[in-house]
């Protein structure tokens, strides 16, 4: 890695996560900066996904960052790319709350409910709605699927057909060999799907809902 400090090289769109991440543990701010904007978005879209919560979302997002400044000289490249070390960090701060504020499954819970109690109203007894409105029924209808399903089954998916990561980062991430990640991921699209029927909502475009719950 060249030009590691000011004036350097690591403010470069095409600079490594890797290399942004030696930069930041040899005291560049540039390269913290970089990572920052990199990957502020996918972890805060992770992190709402699992939560339901735009507030535990936000609060997660920024505490991988502190973590990263604290810790990131412990990242290991032999364990996965950096993407699924900061994913990893999220993940562990997301079950952290889960375990420590029981409310935050409580919050799931409610959300769904809200959603699905939303949805029943909104339904129109004649044909002929907004297409887009539609759409967004539906994506909802599948956010509410997606936070009644265990956090284990959830994950995969919000990782996997949410963030389009691929099976051996999503293994990095979760610490599971990527034959569970598949098999996991079975699991819970089945789930989800089983959720989708009773709630009479197709699923052939689920990967195309799933991308539209948050932005």
């Amino acid at each position: 890695m060249t030009g590691a400090g000011p004036g350097g090289d690591l403010a470069e769109p095409n600079a490594s996560d890797a290399d942004l991440l030696q930069g930041l543990v040899d005291g560049d701010e540039e390269a913290f900066v970089c990572l920052y904007r990199r990957w502020q978005a996918p972890l805060h879209r992770f992190a709402l996904a699992m939560t339901g919560s735009p507030h535990a979302a936000e609060d997660v997002t920024q505490e991988v960052f502190m973590v990263l400044m604290r810790d990131g000289g412990r990242y290991d490249p032999g364990r996965g790319p950096v993407g699924a070390y900061l994913r990893g960090i999220a993940r562990h701060l997301v079950f952290r709350r889960f375990r420590r504020e029981s409310r935050f499954v409580a919050l799931a819970e409610g959300f769904a409910d809200t959603l699905e109690t939303l949805l029943a109203g909104s339904r129109p007894c004649a044909p002929g709605p907004d297409e887009a409105l539609i759409r967004d029924e539906n994506a909802r209808a599948v956010q509410a699927a997606l936070l009644r399903l265990t956090p284990r089954l959830r994950e995969v998916l919000v990782l996997c057909d949410l963030n389009d990561v691929s099976y051996a980062a999503a293994a990095a991430t979760l610490g599971v060999p990527v034959g569970t990640v598949r098999s996991r991921l079975s699991r819970a699209r089945e789930a989800l799907a089983q959720r989708l029927n009773k709630a009479e909502l197709r699923t052939s475009g689920r990967r195309e809902l799933l991308a539209r719950l948050v932005p």
